[in-house]
C-alpha cells in the first residue's frame, strides 16, 4: 500500500475483459479524490476513457474531473508522426536523387511489425518524461496482456540495438577519418541522433526499473485463463527485470448473491482464489466484489474506486 501511494507512474495490464480500463479509471479518480493531479493515459487501440467517461479524450491533455487529465494515443497517428520525425532527421543527410527511395523504404518499414509499438513506446516515453514533474500519479492503461509486455521491453530491446547500431557508426567513422580526413574526426549528425536517442531510452528505462517511481499493477478475474496468463506475465517480464507488484482481482461474487448456481459458482471460485494465493506471494492482491450493475456512469465508476480504495487501505476483504 505504502509502495502504490509513493509510486508517481503505474503501468495497468491485463487480460482483455477482465476490467483493466475500468480499474485504471477507478485509480485514476481514487488518487484525483485524495487530491494528487492525476493523468491517465490509453494505449489500448480499443479505447475505453471517452466511454468511461462520457466525454471525447483525444491525444492532448483533455480535463476529466477535478485533479484528472485524460489521453487517448492514437496508435496510426503516431506511427505516422514518427515515421515523419524519422524522414525529418535524414533531411538534409542524403543526396537529393536519393530522398524519394529513402522515404519509400521508410514508408515501408512503418508497416513492419513493431512499428507501431515502437511509435507507440515514443509517445509513452515523452509523456514520461515531459508531464513526469506536473503529476503526482501518471497512470497508463495497457492494451492485453501479449500487447503490453512487448511494448515495456522495447526500452530494453531498443538499448541494445542501438548500442549495437552506435559501435557500428563508431568504427565508420573512425576508418573514414584515418582514410579520407587525415585522422581528423568526421561530423557524423545520425551517430549523434542515435546517441540522444540512446540517453532518452536509457533513462526511461531506469525511471520503468525503480520500483519507487514506477508500478505494474495487472487485472484478473478467479478464473483459470486469467491466472495462467498473469502468471506467464509475471514470469515474462521479470526476464525483463520488471516487476508486477499488486494484483486486482476483479468480479469476485459478493455474499448477498445467492441461489444453486451463483453456489456453485462461488464454490469453484473459491478454490481460484486459493490458487492465487498460492502462485502470487510476491504480489500484493486487492479484491474486489462483482457489482450488481454495469459500469455505465461516473457514479458506478466512483463505487467501483470505493471498492478498490477499501480493498488497498484496509487489507485483503474475502467474500465468502
Amino acid at each position: 500500500m505504502d509502495e502504490l501511494l509513493e509510486q508517481s507512474i503505474l503501468f495497468i495490464g491485463g487480460k482483455g475483459g477482465v476490467g483493466k480500463s475500468t480499474t485504471a479509471s477507478a485509480l485514476a479518480v481514487m488518487f484525483a479524490r485524495m487530491g494528487m493531479k492525476t493523468l491517465i493515459i490509453s494505449t489500448d487501440p480499443a479505447h475505453n476513457l471517452g466511454d468511461i467517461f462520457h466525454q471525447e479524450v483525444n491525444g492532448y491533455k483533455t480535463p476529466l474531473l477535478k485533479n484528472l487529465w485524460g489521453i487517448e494515443i492514437d496508435p496510426d497517428a503516431e506511427t505516422r508522426l514518427y515515421i515523419n520525425g524519422v524522414k525529418g532527421n535524414l533531411k538534409g543527410m542524403v543526396k537529393s536523387n536519393m530522398v524519394n527511395e529513402v522515404h519509400r523504404q521508410i514508408d515501408m518499414a512503418a508497416s513492419a511489425p513493431g512499428a507501431e509499438e515502437a511509435a507507440l513506446f515514443d509517445r509513452i516515453v515523452s509523456i514520461i518524461l515531459e508531464e513526469d514533474n506536473d503529476f503526482d500519479k501518471i497512470i497508463f492503461d495497457t492494451a492485453p496482456t501479449g500487447h503490453t509486455i512487448r511494448l515495456l521491453s522495447l526500452p530494453e530491446l531498443m538499448g541494445v540495438w542501438m548500442d549495437g547500431m552506435l559501435e557500428r557508426r563508431k568504427k565508420t567513422n573512425k576508418n573514414y577519418s584515418q582514410l579520407l580526413n587525415d585522422g581528423e574526426p568526421v561530423e557524423d549528425p545520425i551517430y549523434d541522433i542515435l546517441q540522444k536517442r540512446r540517453e532518452k531510452f536509457s533513462k526511461v528505462r531506469g525511471v520503468m526499473l525503480d520500483r519507487k517511481k514506477t508500478g505494474f499493477i495487472f487485472v484478473l478475474i478467479p478464473e483459470r485463463l486469467p491466472i495462467l496468463e498473469t502468471e506467464k506475465a509475471i514470469e515474462l517480464m521479470s526476464g525483463h527485470s520488471l516487476s508486477i507488484g499488486g494484483l486486482v482481482i476483479n468480479k469476485i461474487l459478493p455474499k448477498q448473491a445467492d441461489g444453486d448456481f451463483l453456489q456453485k459458482r462461488r464454490d469453484q471460485e473459491k478454490v481460484y482464489l486459493h490458487l492465487m494465493q498460492e502462485k502470487f506471494t510476491e504480489q500484493a492482491l486487492y479484491r474486489v466484489p462483482l457489482l450488481e450493475e454495469d459500469i455505465c456512469s461516473l457514479s458506478h465508476l466512483e463505487k467501483f474506486a470505493d471498492y478498490l480504495q477499501k480493498a488497498i487501505f484496509e487489507g485483503e476483504e474475502v467474500y465468502e
